[in-house]
C-alpha cells in the first residue's frame, strides 16, 4: 500500500525534530528512530536504535540502497538508449534520474565507509553510537551533536566507550595500562599495572640540646 504524500511529506522534514523532541530530557537526547538521508534528503534509511548491530549498515546497502540503485539505474538506462529522441520532459527526468543516482552512490559509499569498525554497543547510549553517521542526518541541531561528539571520540575523550575500543583499539588499551577504572571498563584488568608504592617519609624527632 503506497504511503500518502502528505505522510511521506511528514516524515522526511516533520517527524524526526518531533521525535528528537519528546526523546529528549534536560541535556539527554536519545531518539531511537534514525533517518540516514542522501546529501539532498531525496532518499531516507530509518535505522531502529534498539535493534541496532554491527551488521546494521550492510543490511541496509544489501536489502535497499543497492536495489535502489539497480531500479534507478534501470530506468535512466532506458532514457540514456532514446538519445536525442527523448522529449524535453524526458530529459529532465533523465538529469534528476542521474542526480538521485549519484545520491545513492554517495550513500552507500559513506556506509560502507562508516560500517567499517562500527560496533554499536547500547551501553554507550545513542549519542556516541548515533556520531559516527553524523554526516548522515539531515536534521542540523542533532547533526552538529553527533559531530562534536564524534570529534570528542577521536580526540580520546569517551575511551571507556566500547565504540572507542572498535575504532582505536591500540590507543585504549595503552591508556589502560594506567587507567584502572577504563581498564575495568573494557575488561582488560590484566593490562593495569599497578604503580609502585611511594616510600614513607619518615619524621626525624627533635632533640633537644645543652644550652650555655
Amino acid at each position: 500500500m503506497p504511503v500518502p504524500d502528505d505522510v511521506r511529506r511528514w516524515l522526511q522534514r516533520d517527524f524526526f525534530a518531533f521525535h528528537l523532541q519528546r526523546y529528549s530530557k534536560s541535556r539527554r537526547k536519545a531518539p531511537i528512530y534514525w533517518p540516514l538521508a542522501t546529501t539532498s534528503g531525496s532518499y531516507t534509511l530509518w535505522l531502529y536504535y534498539p535493534s541496532l548491530n554491527s551488521q546494521t549498515l550492510y543490511t541496509a546497502i544489501n536489502d535497499f540502497v543497492e536495489p535502489k540503485l539497480k531500479e534507478v539505474g534501470a530506468g535512466g538506462t532506458a532514457l540514456r538508449n532514446k538519445g536525442s529522441a527523448r522529449t524535453r520532459d524526458e530529459e529532465k527526468q533523465f538529469e534528476t534520474i542521474q542526480a538521485f543516482d549519484l545520491d545513492l552512490i554517495e550513500l552507500r559509499d559513506t556506509l560502507l565507509n562508516i560500517a567499517q569498525g562500527y560496533q554499536p554497543n547500547h551501553d554507550d547510549g545513542v549519542q556516541i553510537t548515533a556520531a559516527p553517521l553524523w554526516p548522515l542526518f539531515r536534521h542540523k541541531p542533532w547533526q552538529k551533536v553527533l559531530k562534536e561528539t564524534w570529534a570528542k571520540l577521536e580526540k580520546g575523550d569517551y575511551d571507556w566507550a566500547h565504540l572507542a575500543m572498535s575504532y582505536w583499539p591500540a590507543r585504549v588499551r595503552e591508556k589502560c595500562k594506567t587507567d584502572k577504572s577504563l581498564a575495568i571498563a573494557h575488561d582488560l584488568e590484566a593490562l593495569y599495572i599497578e604503580p609502585e608504592a611511594k616510600p614513607k617519609k619518615t619524621r626525624g624527632k627533635k632533640t633537644s640540646g645543652d644550652s650555655l
